[in-house]
This record gives structure tokens, C-alpha cells and sequence, in this order.
């Protein structure tokens, strides 16, 4: 199993906290935001090297951090070779470079860089096992009004997800992508298919409504504690628990 963190986003609402650093190496009680979910990675036996994706502004930045941070895992950053948030790839357009440079043809975990949370990874890879298919991290966040800012999905009584909705202004449910994503080594190539489309290639979620029309996708709920630290509201709040 391979894994491929997006990191190569502008972070433009978090200004001037992200001017020269990129979002997911800011300090979180005392550490880099990044560093987290490498600790969460390194507990998956099955996984044998992390992938990170950014972009040319930031790229040194990630490569001093690697050169420091102590892991049990093979860690290659990769240079998307943009330069602003003007001519960024987006998530799916960086994952599919990803696979393409990297001639991905495991199993593959997908995380988005700036995400912050305590439960175990371990529980999705297994549920993962079970299903044999794609699987999309989910959330609940028990509250319609704030799930409004996110993908919103339904799950079946299978666990099957039967609908996604890009930050709805009226949500049919509190379930949220988490922007945490397993794809099966054998669907790799429907990610392709997809890039080949007219449709958003923005967010690794606009890549969800695309594949439960063509194959069963699952949604795995996590229980503990998730934050997506897009704003500098939740940034702070995340800093002083």
C-alpha cells in the first residue's frame, strides 16, 4: 500500500499565516500539522512509502521537513511545478500526477494535508480489507448548519454511499468526507478515466459523485475527533485544546 498526502494548496484564507508556510507544516501545540498524521501512518503495517505532493512555492519547504522529521517510512515530496493559486492543479489533479510519476499500482490512501484528528487509521485499512472497493472517510458532524461548508453524503443500511453533494446550502444529511479516501489497486485507472472529463478536478471529492454511478463506493464513519483547519478560526481553537 502507498499513500499520497495533497499538500499542495495556497491556503489563501489562512493569510498571513500561510504567506511563507505552507498549511500543513504549521505548528500545532508544538509541532508541524503534518507530523500527526504521519504518526497515524506509521502504525500501517501495510504501508511501505507516503507521497507528498506540493507545489513549487513551497516545495523546499517540505523537503527541509523531511530531512527532519523521524519515521519508520520511505517519504518522497513531489514538485507540482505551480507557482500560485492561480495555476494550481487541484487535489485530483495532483493525485493523479501522483500516480502517473510515481507508477502507483498498489492499494492506495489518500489524505488531504490539512487535516488534524485522533482516531486510528487502522480502522478504515480493515474495513477496507472487508469491502475489496473504494472507501471515502466519513464524519459526522451532527449539526446541518456547519455541514453546509462540506461534501455531504448518505450511506445505505450497507454502508454504501448513495449520494455526494458539494457543500450544499441544505444538507440531507450531517455526514461529511473527510477527505480521507482509499482506492483499490484495481479501480486506479477510473481515477484516469475521470481526468479525462470536462468535470471540477478541484477537490479529490468531485471525484466521489463520478465513481458511485459506475461501482459500489463505501463510507467508513470515524468516531473521535477531526478538523479540517481551512480557517483561522479553527486553527486557533485547534491550538488551545
Amino acid at each position: 500500500m502507498k499513500c499520497v498526502i495533497l499538500c499542495a494548496g495556497y491556503a489563501t484564507r489562512l493569510y498571513p499565516l500561510t504567506l511563507n508556510t505552507p498549511k500543513p507544516l504549521l505548528m500545532i501545540k508544538g509541532k508541524p500539522l503534518l507530523n500527526y498524521t504521519i504518526e497515524k501512518l506509521e502504525k500501517i503495517d501495510e504501508l511501505d512509502e507516503i507521497i507528498i505532493v506540493t507545489n513549487g512555492k513551497f516545495y523546499n519547504n517540505f523537503l527541509r521537513w523531511s530531512g527532519d522529521i523521524k519515521t519508520n517510512k520511505k517519504i518522497k515530496i513531489i514538485n507540482d511545478e505551480t507557482k500560485s493559486n492561480e495555476d494550481r492543479l487541484g487535489g485530483l489533479g495532483d493525485l493523479w500526477l501522483a500516480i502517473q510519476n510515481e507508477k502507483i499500482g498498489e492499494d492506495l490512501i489518500v489524505i488531504a494535508g490539512d487535516n488534524f484528528f485522533d482516531f486510528d487509521l487502522k480502522d478504515i485499512i480493515d474495513f477496507f480489507k472487508e469491502v475489496k472497493t473504494n472507501v471515502v472517510g466519513l464524519y459526522d458532524l451532527k449539526d446541518l448548519d456547519k455541514s453546509r461548508n462540506f461534501g455531504i453524503l448518505e450511506i445505505d443500511d450497507k454502508k454504501r454511499i448513495v449520494s455526494f453533494e458539494e457543500k450544499p446550502e441544505n444538507p440531507k444529511s450531517s455526514l461529511i468526507s473527510t477527505a480521507i479516501y482509499i482506492y483499490s489497486r484495481d479501480e486506479l485507472k477510473k481515477i484516469g478515466d475521470y481526468m479525462k472529463t470536462a468535470s471540477s478536478k478541484e477537490g479529490p471529492g468531485y471525484l466521489i459523485p463520478y465513481l458511485i454511478k459506475i461501482q459500489d463506493v463505501y463510507g467508513f464513519v470515524f468516531h473521535g475527533n477531526w478538523y479540517d483547519i481551512g480557517s483561522k478560526e479553527t486553527y486557533e481553537e485547534v491550538n488551545k485544546k
